[in-house]
């Protein structure tokens, strides 16, 4: 009979293959957790009662929830997802808009060190600018 302890080898790769298995587990069971809590469509006892299932009886809270659910887990992630390209996006507008706020005063001091602009008209278009 061949057991995992004759092949040292053999033995460290199931370690692994064990490992990371339990932490691909570990990964589904906090996504299922998330999905419990930011789900808008679960109300108070239905997600108390899938937290219980899921963190009394894991490996079948787990299974269940990602057989009944897995098309409202999908549909959660990509609504985060878009929030934070959303986010991400509005922070990227607001970042270059001050650098071109920036830009704009810098030129207009500089067009006042020409004698371009006067003291007043430099001052008129500062205030344009940061309105």
């Amino acid at each position: 009979m061949l057991l995992a302890y004759d092949y040292p080898l053999l033995s460290i790769f199931l370690s692994v293959m064990w490992f990371f298995l339990w932490v691909i587990w570990l990964m589904t069971l906090f996504h299922v957790l998330a999905d419990v809590f930011r789900s808008k469509d679960l109300h108070g006892v239905s997600k108390a009662v899938w937290l219980i299932f899921v963190l009394f009886l894991p490996f079948l809270g787990v299974l269940t929830y990602v057989l009944v659910r897995g098309d409202k887990l999908a549909e959660h992630a990509a609504e985060v997802a878009e929030a934070r390209d959303a986010a991400a996006q509005e922070y990227i507008r607001q970042a270059a808009g001050s650098s071109g706020v920036a830009a704009e005063l810098a030129h207009l001091k500089e067009l006042r060190g020409d004698g371009t602009l006067s003291d007043e008209e430099y001052e008129a278009a500062k205030r344009k600018v940061l309105a």
